[in-house]
């Protein structure tokens, strides 16, 4: 499996996003495009919106290349479906629900298996949950003080509105399914949808 080692500092400056979204407690002492000293073609700004969406999900360009499509599939706006898939995966869910400082740490932290999805256990970070779906910490997790220091930590985080959350219970219900609105980060999939459409 492949492993993004780049610094998310670095990253977040390239990309113009707040590190917040990462999960990184720094703030980046820049302001947004102040490092952008050219103007950027409409190829660049499509191509940075594509790489801004793979980076903050940890997802590579094939499996993101899947999701398009499966995407392109679905009702609706193409861009919008992308980033309700990309919403759906078990490891944003978990990062959702606060059990995990980043998405990189969900990601491991559901490889490892200790989390259930309607009482199986899924070890799977790219699991897709649905409407309905109840995902919980394994009782022999729930004993472990990491997950209660990070649930400590990550208490004051932006719940989102498709997600039923119980903190007491490490457990959440999905809803509905994810929407762009509900997002906590600033996301323009239709350039996405212009860059494949070449």
């Amino acid at each position: 499996m492949a492993v993004n080692r780049e610094p998310i500092l670095k990253k977040c400056r390239t990309l113009d996003i707040s590190p917040m979204v990462m999960g990184a407690a720094k703030s980046s002492n820049r302001n947004p495009g102040a490092n952008s000293r050219k103007k950027v073609s409409e190829y660049g700004l499509q191509l940075k919106e594509k790489q801004k969406l793979k980076f903050i999900y940890g997802v590579l360009e094939k499996p993101f290349f899947r999701y398009f499509e499966l995407a392109g599939k679905m009702e609706g706006k193409t861009g919008d479906n992308l980033v309700t898939i990309l919403e759906s995966r078990l490891d944003n869910v978990v990062f959702r629900m606060g059990l995990a400082l980043t998405r990189r740490e969900s990601r491991q932290l559901a490889t490892h298996g200790h989390f259930l999805v309607n009482g199986a256990k899924v070890d799977i970070p790219s699991y897709r949950v649905k409407a309905g779906d109840t995902i919980a910490l394994r009782d022999k997790s729930k004993q472990s003080a990491k997950f209660k220091d990070v649930a400590e930590q990550t208490k004051g985080r932006l719940v989102p509105g498709w997600l039923d959350l119980n903190r007491e219970g490490f457990s959440a219900s999905i809803t509905r399914a994810p929407l762009i609105t509900d997002l906590d980060y600033e996301c323009q999939p239709h350039l996405i949808v212009e860059l494949y459409s070449k």
